[in-house]
């Protein structure tokens, strides 16, 4: 009779020597994978054991590139950095925390029990026994709502609810985006000193005034806003009629006008200012024949455009 007795009273102990030997490997795995326990269909069972008095966040994932996971891979290396940042959590609250990764080739028998058809999948399996265990004890884990996207802030955030302490995880500095910030911001002040004065000279404005008008009363706005070609399939570029017109009409009305203002230019500013007669009047003739030839490929430019229009120039 006293033989069983002793067994009876040294089964508690014997239990409680097995889950503590449970528990120290766990920590050891958790060490050895710099925060996160690489789970096999053994080392699952141990983790999720249904006598536990810690909790666990199991990340269901399929890295290999033969699954073509791309929303796994594109998870990963946020779950690594939210497990790291556990680490640094005292022993006492982050030993009763596990953070593990179970990968479809190495657990497929635990997908397939566990009725996991698609990932990336985190779940969150609560403490079933001790001083952690919620109050209302749940049979089925937490799963972890994606709605917020794949970054390691909300997975933080959402799985601080569920450790012991919140996770103190801090987005990495973005040195990139600093970076870009600082040269973006010095070549904008270096531009600014060699352009200052180019943007404080009023022919520059002027110009830019007179080039965006041209090309805004030649149609520019018109076919932009009807997403029309730049020419027709058979390489026409003048549209009949004047609810119809193709980009290439308003580079090529743009041109004409431009070339109109700047002979009118030169014949009422340039050709007075010089100091010889002869070249004044030189520069008279030349600036009225360019006119007139201009106007002309104008005139007969319209005339193609409204067919049947009688009138022409010299063209």
């Amino acid at each position: 009779m006293l033989l069983p007795l002793l067994l009876l009273a040294a089964l508690p102990a014997s239990i409680l020597a097995a889950k503590a030997g449970v528990h120290d490997q766990l920590v050891k795995l958790a060490k050895e994978g710099n925060g996160v326990i690489h789970l096999n269909a053994d080392t699952f069972d141990l983790l999720t054991s249904p006598k536990r008095d810690w909790s666990a966040s199991i990340h269901f994932t399929a890295l290999d590139k033969r699954r073509r996971c791309n929303p796994c891979r594109e998870f990963d290396p946020s779950w690594k950095a939210v497990a790291k940042a556990w680490t640094s959590v005292p022993p006492a609250e982050r030993d009763q925390h596990f953070f593990a990764t179970l990968d479809f080739d190495d657990g497929t028998t635990v997908f397939q029990k566990l009725g996991i058809a698609s990932a990336p999948v985190v779940w969150n399996y609560a403490a079933t026994e001790g001083p952690r265990k919620p109050a209302s004890a749940r049979s089925t884990p937490i799963a972890y709502d994606f709605s917020s996207g794949f970054d390691a802030v909300p997975l933080a955030e959402q799985l601080s609810s569920q450790t012991p302490v919140p996770i103190p995880y801090r987005a990495p500095i973005n040195w990139a985006l600093w970076g870009t910030v600082g040269t973006f911001a010095l070549s904008l002040v270096l531009l600014v000193r060699f352009i200052a004065p180019i943007l404080r000279n009023r022919w520059f404005w002027a110009t830019v005034v007179t080039v965006t008008t041209l090309i805004m009363t030649s149609g520019y706005m018109f076919t932009r806003i009807r997403g029309t070609p730049m020419t027709a399939a058979n390489g026409q570029w003048i549209a009949p009629g004047f609810q119809t017109q193709f980009g290439q009409e308003t580079i090529v009305v743009a041109s004409i006008y431009g070339l109109l203002s700047a002979s009118f230019l030169m014949l009422a500013v340039v050709a007075p200012l010089q100091s010889s007669p002869g070249r004044q009047r030189t520069q008279i003739y030349i600036w009225t024949v360019v006119i007139m030839i201009l106007f002309s490929v104008l005139v007969s430019f319209f005339r193609v455009k409204n067919r049947g229009y009688p009138f022409k120039l010299f063209l």
